[in-house]
């Protein structure tokens, strides 16, 4: 064992044990006493980022109560909840979150797609700045600190100018009520023929020179043309969440798949998350499933993202 004593050696294994016998969460208590019975290159490998899931992966069937309680027993920090306009039912989800420790962390804006902010149409616009606002106030209600947005999509009605300045124009009357809230608007990176590089992506959110417009990278949606590693190395200081998904190419095209069995090099992409220090939180975007689905999930997220054992 070199200079580490065997006592040393012990005590940093029930530590992490202890970590992860709890659904393979590891609170920031546990990673600092972790981390302080390790070399220093074992300690920066373990990201420092809180692992949480979209509330769709929680079995519907359940009350809120247990879906909470169920994603904090598998072993999530928080949870990202979608855009949810009954105040009633907001209030809800606050008190069952709160109720189960698990902190709602985002908030999966709505109508984002449908009713693009890049859209020509009047109507169709104000659809989504409605929903946008709506977002902000979950996000206020629940303790959140961000609402993601696709901020636009390209189609034959909607060149990419066209795309770029609308959503841009639409944004900047967000921007004060997002300040006053403190919400941050972090923009995702998805397949709407928009922001296809990270260069791009930079360059669209550095325009808005404001603190309260960031990136929401999703690992898996730029595999097609891109490499995550590459993305967060551009992006930089600028993530402010993230999406985990991961995807593989097959002879027939492509597909979806659990993390750890597509074509996403989660290595190298924990290596780039630690180079630009990141240490927001991790939110899986995955098919849903029971327990022991969830339970597998969580431990892969220990294993690939966070660089634990």
């Amino acid at each position: 064992m070199g200079r580490t004593s065997r006592r040393e050696f012990l005590e940093t294994g029930v530590v992490l044990a202890c970590a992860m016998g709890f659904g393979g969460a590891m609170s920031e208590e546990l990673l600092a006493a972790a981390g302080s019975k390790v070399s220093g290159s074992q300690a920066a490998t373990v990201l420092p980022v809180k692992k949480g899931l979209v509330f769709d992966m929680l079995p519907e069937r359940m009350s809120f109560s247990d879906r909470f309680k169920l994603a904090r027993d598998v072993g999530f920090e928080v949870v990202q909840a979608p855009t949810t306009p009954d105040k009633h039912e907001a209030e809800e989800m606050k008190k069952a979150a709160d109720a189960a420790n698990i902190r709602i962390d985002s908030v999966m804006n709505m109508d984002h797609w449908k009713y693009p902010l890049s859209s020509g149409d009047k109507e169709v616009v104000a659809k989504c700045m409605e929903g946008m606002r709506t977002s902000l106030h979950n996000a206020r209600l629940w303790g959140s600190d961000a609402v993601l947005l696709v901020p636009a999509v390209v189609n034959p009605q909607t060149t990419y100018r066209d795309a770029w300045t609308r959503s841009q124009k639409q944004i900047r009357e967000l921007i004060p009520m997002a300040a006053g809230l403190k919400v941050v608007i972090a923009i995702e990176e998805v397949w709407n023929k928009f922001l296809l590089s990270p260069l791009e992506m930079n360059k669209y959110i550095e325009e808005f020179q404001s603190p309260w417009i960031k990136a929401w990278f999703d690992v898996g949606n730029v595999v097609l043309y891109g490499y995550p590693q590459d993305w967060i190395h551009t992006l930089g200081k600028s993530i402010y969440k993230v999406h985990l998904k991961d995807f593989k190419r097959t002879d027939g095209g492509y597909s979806w798949v659990n993390l750890g069995d597509g074509d996403v090099d989660w290595s190298a992409v924990r290596q780039a998350f630690s180079d630009v220090g990141y240490s927001g939180s991790v939110i899986a975007e995955l098919d849903g499933g029971d327990e022991a689905y969830l339970r597998d999930v969580s431990k892969r997220m220990d294993r690939l993202v966070l660089g634990l054992a």
